[in-house]
């Protein structure tokens, strides 16, 4: 049988076909555009995810027997608030997860509910990209729009209503929305209450791996499928894609380097820190995971490479680091090109260069820029080692693991052996695997990872480079904290 996986990104959707296997046969991708109607707002329109949705499954099936296509999961980017009307039409443009409009909402939830209550609640605490804070948003600022709202809804459930007519999500995707009593995995009636949301505007929750309907007759018209194709609940893309590398049941890791950068621990226990620095949320395989999430890690080294140096040869311009340089650096970056998350929560950070002299070369900040990122993975990870979890190996993934430069600083930064799967497709192959598991293919979804998932390349840390990055995360810890004040005067 061949099972699809969707990956609904942030600048395109990206499909794959496997077999039972878990063989690719075929990818394609589509892109859309994202809008930015004010400094540091981010939308889409989901309609042109659908369209993107149906014109890649058409060129991804052209060739395929699709009468052996037996399921589809989705995957996607998370927290974006998509809202229909009672006629199911989209009222607005979807904001996304990486959309800042949300820091006066983000504050009185902080601080007016209080973090405890959000925390006893949701076993999180507000972040701006968070879909809670945008509710509050449209509220107070469209009035109009939120009294017309029917259903609210995360950017992949869309898709997976405008397949099955199904108006769902699964726990782990609205672990995000700060609207789910994580621990319990139910929706959290106090949060609807603080966000003026009624629950029949909720979708109906299930397991990633749960089936939720079939491909509705008219849309499996259109798209040459069967009728009877099953469209699972699908998962957050770092959930999906924590499932796609293997990373299920307790204790293991997986680090992303894509767009934005996320620290992903995987558990059999529900837990959270103190401070709730990192995100609690639930897993795709039934479990619960921690994470930390950078809202920019390859992201800053395209906007290094191509805006800054109109440079496209990646491979080219790392060639040029001298391997000498590694972890005697004294250039350091802040990572924080659009706020960040994980662990300081603050959209007023800003990207930075510091200790840079008039001897300084480019090579230096480009490498600046690398450790920068695997900097700021490290503090996530510094919270998730205080609350007992050794983590001394990982999984890696996305754009940036492409660079065995960047893999060698992140194992010598966070000082854990990194392995590379032998299938780098992520979020969409996640997917893929949530669907074999519903249909039966598999017994659980840890069983699937474990017979389809393996790996290629692994990096051992350097114990002589480990101790010199250590002194230099000293230096780097230093920065931000004493930035943190004036970042606020310069919004």
């Amino acid at each position: 049988m061949i099972y699809l996986g969707v990956d609904l990104g942030t600048s395109a959707v990206k499909i794959l076909a496997v077999d039972e296997k878990g063989n690719i046969i075929k990818t394609v991708s589509e892109e859309y555009p994202v809008c930015y109607p004010h400094p540091g707002w981010s939308e889409q329109a989901p309609e042109d995810w659908w369209d993107a949705v149906k014109k890649g499954i058409k060129a991804l099936t052209a060739c395929i027997d699709r009468s052996q296509i037996a399921g589809i999961g989705c995957a996607g980017q998370m927290h974006g608030l998509v809202i229909l009307d009672k006629n199911d039409e989209v009222i607005r443009p979807a904001i996304l997860w990486n959309d800042g409009r949300t820091a006066k909402e983000t504050d009185y939830l902080n601080e007016v509910i209080g973090k405890e209550t959000l925390s006893d609640e949701t076993a999180n605490i507000a972040f701006a990209g968070f879909t809670a804070p945008k509710i509050l948003w449209v509220k107070k600022n469209e009035p109009e729009n939120f009294s017309r709202i029917s259903k609210i809804m995360l950017p992949k459930d869309y898709i997976v209503y405008k397949l099955t007519g199904v108006f769902s999500s699964d726990y782990s995707d609205f672990s995000g929305t700060l609207l789910l009593d994580v621990k319990n995995r139910k929706i959290s009636k106090k949060m609807c209450e603080i966000c003026c949301v009624r629950e029949e505007q909720l979708p109906r929750l299930y397991e990633s791996y749960e089936k939720v309907g079939a491909v509705k007759n008219e849309t499996a018209a259109e798209l040459g499928l069967n009728e009877n194709t099953t469209v699972v609940a699908g998962a957050g893309d770092n959930a999906a894609a924590a499932i796609g590398t293997g990373t299920v049941g307790e204790g293991r890791c997986n680090i992303s380097l894509g767009t934005s950068g996320t620290l992903f621990i995987s558990s059999t226990r529900f837990g959270v820190d103190s401070n709730n620095a990192l995100h609690s949320f639930c897993h795709a395989d039934g479990n619960y995971h921690l994470m930390g999430c950078m809202l920019s890690a390859a992201s800053c080294n395209k906007w290094f490479m191509e805006d800054i140096l109109h440079d496209n040869d990646y491979t080219a311009a790392q060639k040029l680091i001298p391997d000498g340089l590694l972890g005697s650096n004294h250039t350091f970056f802040l990572p924080y090109l659009m706020g960040e998350r994980s662990p300081i929560n603050d959209t007023n950070a800003r990207g930075t260069f510091t200790g840079m002299t008039s001897a300084t070369t480019r090579e230096e900040m480009l490498l600046a820029v690398l450790e920068g990122v695997a900097f700021a993975i490290r503090d996530s990870l510094e919270v998730a080692r205080s609350l007992g979890n050794d983590i001394k190996s990982s999984t890696i993934c996305g754009g940036g693991s492409k660079s065995k430069l960047w893999k060698q600083i992140v194992a010598n930064i966070l000082n854990v052996r990194l392995e590379t799967p032998v299938t780098e497709q992520g979020p969409g192959y996640g997917g893929a695997v949530l669907a074999m598991t519903a249909c039966g293919e598999y017994e659980n979804v840890k069983k699937a990872a474990e017979c389809l998932v393996s790996y290629s390349e692994v990096i051992e840390p350097d114990p002589k480079l480990v101790d010199c990055y250590n002194l230099r995360y000293s230096e780097f810890s230093k920065i931000y904290p004493a930035m943190k004040s004036l970042f606020s005067q310069l919004i």
